[in-house]
């Protein structure tokens, strides 16, 4: 893993989530700001309970490799959260696309139908991808989560860009940031909040502001706070 700073100067919104220790189920989460050429993190509002995995934290695959050895990488269906630095590349919920709050997002928003599937089978072409099954040549998977849930969990949520880009077969799929089942009710491997706090987060995310999620147990948090220019908490 490289110990120099990994958030590029373009991002200026952060999330910050920090865990006690690995095996935690709950965390806080709070936001942050900067302006343009500022290297200083400013805190926004009041930080918020967020669920974790059933299983806590492993590392992830995001803006850097997981570290060499390590005993706590993330693999498909372990139920952990996933550990590290990740763009927030979209929003998706329940809302059609001509409401209010698909008009008002600042990133790409998805409205979840009866067709629209994140593909969590390591065997499929679209592995961890979130695909229109109606518009898909072959389906080729066994398993996959439904965007449009018979509960309020997606009914508003973020992507996580964990694994993406090439991803890798088995290393996690479908990682977001959603409306949490209960208070302290841990995920499948999400980071979940009450939907008042998700609500308020997605109207917040601005893509023109990079955004980044960065989620570590505190003692790695303290391990790499210098090196990745991460605030002070």
């Amino acid at each position: 893993m490289s110990h120099g700073c990994v958030i590029s100067p373009a991002t200026r919104q952060l999330l910050l989530v920090v865990g006690p220790t690995w095996e935690s189920c709950e965390a806080r989460l709070q936001r942050f700001v900067r302006a343009t050429g500022d290297a200083c993190w400013a805190a926004v509002g009041e930080s918020v309970p967020v669920s974790l995995g059933r299983a806590g934290l492993a590392w992830g695959r995001g803006l850097h490799p997981p570290p060499e050895g390590s005993p706590q990488e993330k693999r498909e269906g372990d139920g952990c959260a996933p550990a590290g630095i990740f763009a927030i590349t979209g929003l998706f919920g329940y809302a059609d696309s001509g409401s209010a709050l698909a008009q008002a997002a600042k990133l790409p928003y998805l409205s979840a139908n009866e067709a629209l599937k994140c593909i969590d089978d390591p065997a499929s072409r679209h592995y961890n991808r979130i695909v229109d099954q109606d518009r898909v040549a072959e389906i080729d998977w066994q398993s996959c989560e439904d965007m449009l849930r018979r509960d309020h969990r997606y009914e508003l949520g973020a992507v996580i860009a964990h694994n993406d880009g090439q991803p890798v077969a088995g290393a996690g799929s479908c990682v977001f940031l959603h409306v949490w089942e209960a208070p302290g009710v841990p995920t499948a491997g999400c980071t979940a909040m009450s939907l008042a706090d998700m609500t308020a987060l997605a109207g917040w995310l601005d893509g023109a502001m990079a955004p980044l999620l960065v989620q570590l147990p505190r003692d790695e948090y303290l391990k790499w706070r210098e090196a990745w220019a991460l605030p002070v908490i």
